[in-house]
Order: C-alpha cells, then sequence, then structure tokens
C-alpha cells in the first residue's frame, strides 16, 4: 500500500513538471513576451498601411488645398505649421473663387467651406463630401439698431437680404433661421439678393427689414449701434455648425489613407486656431488672410469654436438635411439616411 502511494506521488510530481513549461509558454508569467508579441503586431499594422499607402494613386503626388481665408483658413494653417509635411504629404493651395466648383472637379481635394453651399450641390451629384466639421457661427442676421423689430417674428411680410442670393448659403442659412422660429422662409418673408455693401443702406430706406451678414463685416456697425444682431447661429437654442471639412470624393474613395493624412492635418490645424486665438488670429494676418483689426478678429475667432468632433458634426449634418428637406430647400430626394449615407464620411479619429 505504501509502494502504491509512492509511486502516485512520483507520478504527480513527473506530470507537474512537465506541465509547468508548457503553462509558462502560454503566458503564466511570460508577460513580456507577450507585450513583445503586442509591440510586433502594431508595427506590422503600420508596416502594412505604409504599403498600402505606397500602392495609392494619389502617393507622392502634389495635393491640392483650397485656399480660403477667415474662419474657412485650416488647410492654409496646416500648410504654413507644416502638418502635412509632417504627414509626409507634399501640398499647394489652389485659389478659385468656387469651393464647391474646385473639390467636385478634383481641382482641389480639401477645403473648408460652408455646408450651407456645398450640402445641396452634394446631394445632387456633384463629387464632393464631409469628412469632419469646421466651426460654428460665422453670419447673423441683422436689423437697424433704431429699427422696431425686435424678434424674427416681425420680419414677416417683409424683405430679408440674402447677398449671395438664392439658393446660395445666404439664402440657406437665413432660411432655417427663420424656420427654427417657425416662420416659414418661403411664404412669409420675401428673401431677395441685395449686395452686401448696399444693404444697410436698402435698410434705411425701408427697402429691407434684415440682411444676413457676416459677422465680421458687421462688427463694427454692431459696436456703434448701426446694426443689432436679431438672430444668430451660435445663439443657444441653435448652437449651430456653420462650416465642414470638405473632400472630392473619389479622391478619398481611390485614395483612403491619403484622404484620412489630409483630414488629420486639417483637423489638426482646426484645434489649433481653438486653442491659440490670438497665435492662428497673427498667421492668418501675416498671411493675407484676416482683414481688419486683431482684437476684433480674435474675439470672433474666440466665438467660433474650431474643431467639432465628429459626433456633434454628425447630429448637425442630420438635422441640416432634416430641415433643408423638409423646408423645400433640398429636393433631388426626401430621404434623408439616403443623403447623410451619400455626404458623410468621416475618415480622421479624433485628436
Amino acid at each position: 500500500m505504501k509502494k502504491r502511494q509512492l509511486w502516485k506521488r512520483m507520478l504527480c510530481f513527473v506530470l507537474g513538471a512537465a506541465v509547468l513549461p508548457a503553462m509558462t509558454a502560454c503566458g503564466g508569467g511570460g508577460g513580456e513576451e507577450e507585450s513583445e508579441g503586442q509591440n510586433t503586431d502594431s508595427g506590422q499594422v503600420q508596416l502594412d498601411e505604409e504599403e498600402a499607402w505606397k500602392a495609392e494613386p494619389a502617393y507622392g503626388q502634389t495635393l491640392y488645398y483650397w485656399v480660403s481665408d477667415g474662419c474657412t483658413a485650416a488647410p492654409s494653417i496646416a500648410d504654413e505649421l507644416g502638418y502635412f509635411e509632417e504627414a509626409g504629404l507634399k501640398v499647394e493651395g489652389y485659389k478659385s473663387t468656387n469651393d464647391v466648383e474646385a473639390l467636385g472637379t478634383g481641382s482641389a481635394h480639401i477645403a473648408v467651406g460652408h455646408i450651407a453651399k456645398q450640402l445641396v450641390p452634394a446631394s445632387n451629384g456633384v463629387d464632393l463630401c464631409f469628412v469632419g466639421g469646421a466651426h460654428k457661427g460665422c453670419k447673423s442676421l441683422y436689423v437697424l439698431g433704431d429699427s422696431n423689430y425686435q424678434s424674427t417674428e416681425d420680419l414677416k411680410g417683409t424683405s430679408i437680404a440674402v447677398p449671395n442670393g438664392i439658393g446660395n448659403s445666404d439664402y440657406n442659412i437665413t432660411a432655417r433661421l427663420l424656420d427654427a422660429d417657425g416662420i416659414n422662409p418661403l411664404t412669409d418673408v420675401n428673401l431677395t439678393q441685395v449686395e452686401t455693401g448696399a444693404c444697410v443702406a436698402a435698410m434705411q430706406n425701408g427697402e429691407l427689414s434684415a440682411a444676413l451678414l457676416s459677422d465680421t463685416y458687421a462688427y463694427d456697425m454692431l459696436k456703434d449701434g448701426t446694426l443689432r444682431n436679431i438672430r444668430s447661429m451660435l445663439d443657444e437654442d441653435l448652437d449651430q455648425i456653420c462650416c465642414a471639412i470638405g473632400m472630392n470624393a473619389t479622391f478619398v474613395k481611390e485614395n483612403p489613407i491619403t484622404a484620412k493624412k489630409m483630414a488629420q492635418c486639417v483637423k489638426k490645424a482646426l484645434h489649433y486656431m481653438n486653442d491659440n486665438p490670438e497665435e492662428a488670429t497673427q498667421l492668418l494676418l501675416d498671411l493675407g488672410l484676416n482683414s481688419g483689426d486683431f482684437d476684433m478678429n480674435v474675439e470672433i475667432n474666440k466665438s467660433l469654436q474650431f474643431g467639432p468632433d465628429d459626433a456633434f458634426t454628425e447630429s448637425q449634418l442630420r438635422q441640416i438635411i432634416d430641415d433643408y428637406i423638409r423646408i423645400g430647400l433640398l429636393t433631388a430626394t426626401d430621404d434623408g439616411e439616403q443623403v447623410m449615407a451619400q455626404v458623410w464620411n468621416p475618415l480622421a479619429p479624433e485628436l
């Protein structure tokens, strides 16, 4: 009996000695080896993406961003601060008067511009999509400082100026501002095109009740009491996004890694503009992309909240699409989800 018990103990010892190294090799106490394996996997992913990037048609080619000024100048800021170069991209600025045309034709690969200007063309087949948000605010509805108009309700039955014309960004922005207060922009008011410089005189002689103007243009007249802000995209109950990062949709499809890198650079520039308003404003002035007084531009740039995250941008874009369909600004389809799938393509992880 004692011999049998001794034999069993010896057998257990032998089996235990054999199992222990196997357990160690499978992770019991092998943390260092596991960590090295994870690092190898991570490095392999980076190598795989690098090889995939090299296979893209745009790899090593000169890429173009649309040059704009003021609040839409983030691509120029990204270039000036060296973000594109750090990402391994060779870029040049492309100057034209129309960002929708520049993106749609592929003359520029990336731009920051008004959603109100780009959304309808994108839904109608123009070859562009939104890859991220840019900022809030930018334009407001103004009346004369000494006028009797105290709310948008008072504007019913009057003429309101939308300087860049019917169907363009000023018209669409004004329509949404009025719609937010239950005013039908198609029947309750007369939205009419009047050149920006003529709007104040037209209000003074009674031809207009209000005008949609950029906050930069109206700044001094707001300060001296000539104008009064009656509704703004920055009002707390609205808090509306204004501009987004747009890209040529075919370029994004054919060059997903290059497009992601470009989008990341512009997002990085937007965060810089938000976190460093004084430095960013001075840089824009030095580049000739801001005009006017330094303090005015700093104040306005601080209000724009550059670099909204993708979740906010997506929710805002859905709301804009739904409003445009309901108001009748977007007529290609009444399926908001279809439009969303067509125009929204977030590329760059949040910074």
